[in-house]
């Protein structure tokens, strides 16, 4: 597959969006959240699935380096299962958007996608890797590590479906030329 100038360039721009939103984590991950999942819903709509996979794989590297979590470096396995968590939304949105054609495919997608990504996350992270890795210092804020891993996702995730739905109306027009 032949990924083009237009589709890395939309990937570069978003990313940018990305990082940018990333230095607001430490004020509120309900503002960094939805913009990365937006993001991300946007770079499958315009530029394709491995541009949306890509994107997936390098937002949690760049929001650790950026913000630098706490429970993230204690746990660094929690980094390539935020990926996969993020990967699922991206694969979501871009194989219903695909196979069930207008608003009702994008719709589906972005549901499913934010669904699939919080229960993965909720289950792989918040009750496998959490319980059984964190420091014994880290303990007393267990329970705040596992609902940002789990409920927190998925508020997070079905913001972003809206804000990228709401966006991707205009947005459309012009990218799919």
């Amino acid at each position: 597959m032949k990924i083009t100038t237009k589709q890395i360039t939309t990937t570069a721009i978003l990313l940018a969006i990305c990082i940018a939103s990333q230095f607001l984590k430490n004020l509120s991950v309900y503002i960094t959240g939805p913009i990365v999942n937006t993001c991300l819903i946007l770079a499958v709509l315009s530029a394709g699935i491995a541009c949306g996979v890509i994107l997936a794989v390098i937002t949690p590297v760049t929001a650790f380096l950026i913000a630098g979590s706490p429970i993230m470096a204690a746990i660094p396995a929690i980094i390539p299962c935020i990926m996969l968590g993020n990967v699922i939304l991206v694969l979501m949105v871009g194989f219903l958007t695909k196979w069930v054609k207008g608003n009702a495919g994008l719709i589906a997608g972005m549901a499913a996608g934010a669904v699939l990504k919080a229960l993965f996350m909720g289950i792989v992270i918040a009750m496998i890797l959490i319980p059984m890795l964190i420091p014994e210092a880290m303990a007393p804020k267990m329970a705040v590590f596992q609902t940002t891993f789990s409920v927190t996702q998925l508020i997070t995730a079905l913001i972003g479906s809206v804000y990228a739905f709401v966006l991707w109306i205009p947005l459309k027009k012009v990218m799919l030329q």
